[in-house]
């Protein structure tokens, strides 16, 4: 039996991207557990809505997914709601700025303790 977290990473991977051997266990484990293959189509589910920008499918889908296993999650979509209106319905995305954020995070953990912000910015503006 593989473990949880080999499970979840199956249950979510594209089938496309799934080996010979891998597209078997995720056939044994929607045959033997039929409530992750229902966990399993809500999450394509919600994929598809963030790709296609569909925000009218949003309140649909909290509804279907607070009745499944992944119910938690989808509490926690409700409680930040509008963020995920957001996240659908606007052009820009702040994933560059969190990059730049984590590169700068990354440096300063790397220097702890040798050095002073002139040495941390010097090494920022040579690692661009």
């Amino acid at each position: 039996v593989p473990s949880a977290r080999t499970i979840a990473r199956l249950m979510t991977t594209a089938r496309d991207h799934l080996s010979k051997a891998e597209t078997v266990t995720i056939a044994a484990i929607e045959t033997g557990v039929p409530m992750l293959a229902e966990a399993r189509r809500i999450i394509d589910d919600f994929h598809v809505m963030i790709r296609k920008k569909d925000v009218a499918r949003l309140d649909p889908w909290i509804a279907e997914a607070g009745a499944s296993l992944i119910a938690s999650f989808a509490r926690g979509i409700t409680n930040d709601k509008s963020a995920i209106r957001a996240a659908i319905t606007q052009p820009w995305s702040n994933g560059q700025v969190e990059g730049q954020i984590t590169k700068l995070k990354l440096v300063k953990r790397q220097m702890y303790g040798r050095g002073k912000l002139d040495l941390l910015q010097a090494r920022l503006i040579g690692a661009t």
